[in-house]
């Protein structure tokens, strides 16, 4: 099998970590879609490594998903860094990137996804530097709604900022169902409408993943554990919401058995066939309208 240079992800994906390696060389055939990689991780990697991203580049849908931008920090855009992000993607015939909507640098890197105050200000300056993220990288980018544990200096709603900066930018949002879930306990607000909320036409692809319950009000984000049941339920939502996306199940910490995995993304897939059906039984019925509106016209 061989793939098309660009071709977008379709269908449900799994981040290609280095510890999956060796279970993934064991299971060539195993059922996934797609991979999605952090490009800091692989930009200038040679040698045996290198050959065997380029195998993998060379035989499925891959989609970039960055870590170290920091599009909400004060200090100035790493450009140096997006142009070895381009050649990277030009490179490996990948056209999607993105990356979140947070700060996690400063003097040095901080090695955390900070939470952008959700201000007027903010989105100014945030917006501008995605524009400058895509001019540089030629590509349209998506920004991912992060989880976060405080909201300082908060003037508007999570969903109302995010709206703002995606229109403020001419972006797009990669929806993390998982982050959704984790801030509407976190913050105390319905993760349903936040989703309902974000704007048709903007949503690239969906996240998701499991997390660690801190508290009964606090949890964090660990990627570290299977999907939950109210976060299959707001995947679910958001197909409903937006049609059926490409879907990536993010897992970076305690790596069950690949077989796993595979059933996870057996889930994903599951719940877009069922979406599937309902769109075409849906296009079914209006054109039947249509024709029966024909005959009585």
């Amino acid at each position: 099998m061989s793939k098309r240079p660009g071709q977008p992800a379709t269908g449900a994906g799994l981040g290609l970590r280095r510890a999956l390696l060796g279970p993934l060389r064991d299971s060539p055939d195993a059922a996934i879609d797609f991979f999605e990689v952090a490009p800091e991780n692989w930009i200038n990697v040679g040698g045996k490594l290198g050959k065997t991203f380029r195998a993998y580049t060379e035989r499925f849908p891959f989609v970039c998903h960055g870590l170290s931008l920091s599009l909400g920090g004060p200090a100035a855009l790493d450009e140096t860094l997006l142009h070895k992000i381009r050649r990277l993607l030009d490179e490996h015939g990948i056209s999607q990137y993105s990356e979140h909507l947070s700060y996690c640098s400063d003097d040095g890197h901080l090695y955390d996804l900070m939470p952008i105050p959700f201000t007027e200000e903010a989105v100014d300056w945030v917006a501008a530097r995605i524009r400058r993220a895509q001019d540089i990288l030629g590509r349209r980018i998506a920004v991912e709604n992060v989880s976060s544990y405080a909201t300082p200096g908060q003037e508007m709603s999570e969903a109302d900022f995010t709206k703002t900066v995606l229109q403020a930018a001419d972006c797009d949002l990669l929806l993390d169902v998982n982050n959704v879930y984790v801030n509407a306990v976190n913050h105390r607000y319905d993760a349903e409408q936040f989703i309902r909320a974000m704007p048709q036409g903007r949503v690239a692809y969906i996240h998701i993943a499991g997390h660690y319950n801190e508290a009964p009000d606090l949890i964090v984000d660990s990627h570290a554990a299977a999907v939950i049941d109210p976060v299959w339920k707001l995947l679910d939502t958001a197909y409903a919401e937006f049609g059926v996306l490409p879907t990536l199940l993010e897992r970076d910490f305690k790596f069950p058995p690949l077989a796993e995995l595979i059933n996870e993304l057996d889930h994903v897939r599951a719940i877009q066939s069922r979406h599937d059906l309902i769109g075409h039984d849906q296009r079914a019925h209006d054109t039947l309208a249509d024709a029966r509106h024909v005959r009585t016209a």
